[in-house]
């Protein structure tokens, strides 16, 4: 491995590392109810947990209601129960055809509340950052010591290692503190 692969390594790692904060981004709720808060819900579907959008039509009909259709009438109960164990701080309404999930305005208790879990989660990406950082650095090291970089090879490559880092880390603040815009602004 020479300094281009570990620099091409590092850059892709952080960017899926900022991906999946965005995806994570994606299951708080903010003022406009989003279908990506029942990601993580599954129903068991012939005796496999399946999740809630490959066994029906899942859409946010408007800023504070989701109807989920689902392709077999048989599964109306198996959703309303996953979505009540989910916890998701709804109750499904079902009529016998689709399960509707009314999502009241949130209070500036809970925006607060979601904004706070918003930035823990830009935390962690900034953790994982360092992480891939120390990751590429040791890599870098090891070449050194093995002799394949000069010592000043290895300097250059730990800069260039730290100017992805600094790069990633401003990204997740812009995109923390946009979140938390979102979140808070009525």
């Amino acid at each position: 491995m020479d300094l281009q692969e570990i620099y091409k390594h590092t850059k892709e790692t952080m960017a899926k590392s900022i991906e999946s904060m965005k995806k994570e981004f994606g299951t708080l709720r903010s003022g406009k109810v989003s279908v990506a808060i029942l990601d993580h819900i599954r129903i068991d579907y012939y005796d496999t947990p399946t999740p809630l959008n490959q066994v029906g039509s899942v859409i946010a009909q408007d800023a504070s209601t989701i109807v989920i259709t689902p392709w077999e009438k048989n599964l109306l109960k198996d959703i309303e129960r996953a979505i009540q164990e989910a916890n998701i701080g709804v109750n499904p309404n079902n009529d016998g055809e689709v399960i509707k999930l009314f999502f009241p305005p949130m209070t500036s208790e809970q925006r607060k509340e979601i904004a706070k879990e918003a930035k823990n989660i830009g935390e962690k990406s900034k953790v994982a950052i360092r992480n891939i950082r120390k990751d590429s650095n040791d890599k870098i090291k090891k070449l050194e010591k093995d002799k394949a970089i000069s010592e000043d090879e290895s300097k250059k490559g730990q800069d260039e290692i730290q100017k992805f880092t600094d790069e990633a880390v401003k990204k997740i603040d812009e995109l923390v503190k946009h979140k938390e815009e979102e979140l808070l602004k009525i």
